[in-house]
């Protein structure tokens, strides 16, 4: 029994320090990370977790018709089965970045799977923008002691503003306000345009892109501008 729990002890704590410590210590200090841009007057839009053949399509629209550019990390899996949209995306001038080939966390891969993921993703979405591909951001933010190392090649995009709009009842009840207060110029806001994924209400999106046009609609009318992560100029 005793070797059991040194056992368990010992598990708990190579995970601790493989997984949850780094993602402590990179997101609270900002090491090799963007969060924010000084010195920006506009605002990024980005979207995880897509693409998605129903929300992506009317998320595109949405934004050609108050036509500002955003950034979306894509799932590499959902790419090649969404081929279309990626290239639309690049075509219209948005940003495309990676969120890994799997919606996994960092937490539970060893370094080769990691690699592994970014690979592919990158390869993906090369594969329809015939571009080299710059951006990254890691599934719910996780990374492991091996990740700033082996995304060496990227810029890592965090975020300012997270809404919790992968639940209806956020995006019904709070996401329009906390947009509204997300003025700050530089400020790197999130969003989803798939509710696929571990812990999301499937159709949220659907009620984010509601709260989102009046957002952009109001945006509008207030001059509020807009931009990609390729255009922010610190970290390109």
């Amino acid at each position: 029994m005793q070797i059991v729990v040194i056992i368990s002890c010992t598990l708990c704590l190579l995970f601790l320090f493989y997984s949850i410590i780094p993602t402590v210590i990179i997101r609270t200090c900002g090491w090799g990370i963007t969060q924010k841009v000084k010195g920006e007057n506009r605002i990024a839009l980005t979207f995880d977790d897509g693409p998605n053949p129903e929300y992506t399509t009317q998320l595109l629209d949405l934004l050609k018709k108050y036509q500002v550019k955003a950034s979306f990390f894509v799932v590499g899996s959902k790419v090649k089965s969404n081929s279309d949209l990626v290239k639309r995306m690049h075509q219209e001038g948005h940003t495309i970045g990676i969120h890994h080939f799997q919606h996994i966390s960092s937490w539970l891969m060893p370094p080769f799977i990691l690699r592994r993921q970014l690979y592919l993703t990158e390869q993906a979405i090369k594969e329809y923008t015939n571009e080299k591909v710059t951006f990254y951001r890691p599934p719910w933010g996780h990374f492991n002691v091996f990740t700033l190392f082996l995304s060496k090649n990227y810029h890592i995009v965090m975020w300012s503003h997270i809404f919790g709009d992968w639940k209806v009842k956020n995006c019904r009840q709070t996401l329009l306000d906390e947009l509204r207060l997300a003025t700050e110029r530089g400020s790197i806001l999130l969003l989803h345009d798939c509710g696929e994924t571990l812990g999301a209400d499937q159709e949220a999106p659907r009620y984010m892109l509601e709260q989102l046009e009046v957002y952009l609609q109001e945006s509008k009318e207030k001059g509020i501008r807009f931009m990609t992560l390729n255009e922010m100029k610190r970290i390109v």
